[in-house]
């Protein structure tokens, strides 16, 4: 659970909160993301992934030996980011299903509010489906309230209220020891989570987030300010009232050819979270840990650093080391920020992750999209998928 500190680093880094407070109906106050829950094929190996390439360490343990007989959980934990890999014992589970239709992905988007009964009852009232009702969770650490209610495809939303909770992580978690403990990387927390939806679902999903979650529109991208030669789509930005949770939703624009979009939909088999962003002070120590560990970036052409200078302006960090490991800047009336974009995490062209330092800019990079575009319609190509 955060500390005083941690608000307080949290609350720094916002998006003009002030704006989005008088937009966004504030009936749902929410902390923070509490975790991330991914359904994966084999969570001992991908926990031992995120470890070893992310820098990620070891904090709980779910399965068998605490006495869960139908699937097993390692939680990994790096500054505020938390990872819950989950995997089934019974083939003919839900969360067996899951994993076949979809690969892994992430199921849960966890929210740290203070009372998970009230934040169910403000969704629900406002027409949200309900897949778990307020419920309680306790072992001697004390307890837990949890709450879910349901999102786009099969993603769901998980209120969690652990005020009255000191254990590692959640009831049924024992502390997981590992000798095996990685240097971080230098992620931080969670910048925003972008979820992937089908043609003409994405205002209804901001909607949803609008009237039923109390989000405000932050940011809207039409196809001209997102399209290539060949394909397009269209984001809608839809953030809390307190700015720490950023939504961006997609949805396919028409193109010549299958935007990113749609290969997404067609191998995730429906709508869900298409990449996690994640916050550094550092990008360059953290894409060169990872570069060194083994993760693969989206190759940005050299030719895209050429007038950098004249689009962004002064920055601090060094070009030359920007250019050669691949990370992009863009600036905004803010400030700046710097991006990096991984490769898919697993074989299906699905789930990736952003790596993003803020300097002050507060939008989403809009000037890159062209260029990150361009590399991802190339991967695209080699897949045959484009």
């Amino acid at each position: 659970m955060m500390s005083t500190t941690d608000l307080t680093h949290v609350a720094n880094f916002d998006y003009g909160i002030a704006k989005i407070f008088d937009q966004a109906q504030d009936f749902l106050p929410i902390n923070g993301t509490d975790y991330v829950e991914l359904y994966v094929g084999n969570a001992k190996q991908a926990a031992h992934y995120y470890k070893t390439a992310f820098g990620f360490q070891s904090l709980a343990y779910n399965g068998l030996e605490t006495g869960n007989r139908e699937s097993c959980s390692y939680v990994v934990v790096q500054d505020k980011i938390r990872l819950v890999l989950t995997t089934p014992f019974n083939p003919d589970s839900e969360i067996s299903d899951h994993i076949r239709r979809h690969g892994d992905g992430v199921k849960v988007i966890a929210l740290w509010v203070d009372d998970a009964r009230k934040a169910y009852h403000e969704t629900t009232s406002r027409g949200a489906e309900s897949v778990m009702e307020p419920t309680v969770f306790s072992d001697a650490d004390g307890e837990v309230v949890k709450a879910t209610i349901k999102t786009y495809g099969d993603t769901v939303h998980t209120f969690v209220e652990r005020k009255n909770y000191k254990g590692t992580f959640l009831p049924g978690f024992t502390a997981w020891k590992s000798d095996y403990e990685p240097k971080p990387t230098g992620l931080k927390y969670i910048d925003h989570m972008v979820g992937n939806v089908e043609l003409g679902a994405m205002n209804k999903w901001a909607n949803f987030y609008g009237q039923v979650m109390g989000f405000a529109n932050l940011i809207t991208f039409d196809d001209k300010d997102i399209s290539t030669q060949y394909t397009a789509l269209m984001s809608k930005v839809m953030s809390n009232g307190n700015g720490r949770i950023k939504f961006p939703l997609n949805e396919p624009a028409a193109g010549l050819k299958k935007s990113q979009i749609e290969e997404y939909l067609d191998f995730y088999g429906g709508p869900g979270c298409q990449h996690i962003a994640v916050a550094t002070d550092d990008i360059i120590h953290t894409v060169g840990q990872m570069r060194k560990r083994g993760i693969e970036f989206l190759h940005i052409p050299g030719t895209y650093y050429d007038t950098i200078g004249e689009r962004v302006g002064i920055i601090q960090e060094d070009m030359k080391k920007l250019k050669k490991l691949g990370i992009m800047v863009d600036r905004d009336e803010e400030g700046y920020l710097l991006q990096i974009f991984t490769k898919p995490v697993e074989d299906r062209p699905t789930l990736f992750f952003e790596i993003i330092q803020r300097r002050g800019a507060k939008s989403f990079g809009k000037g890159n999209f062209k260029a990150l575009f361009e590399s991802i319609e190339a991967e695209q190509e080699r897949r045959g998928t484009l």
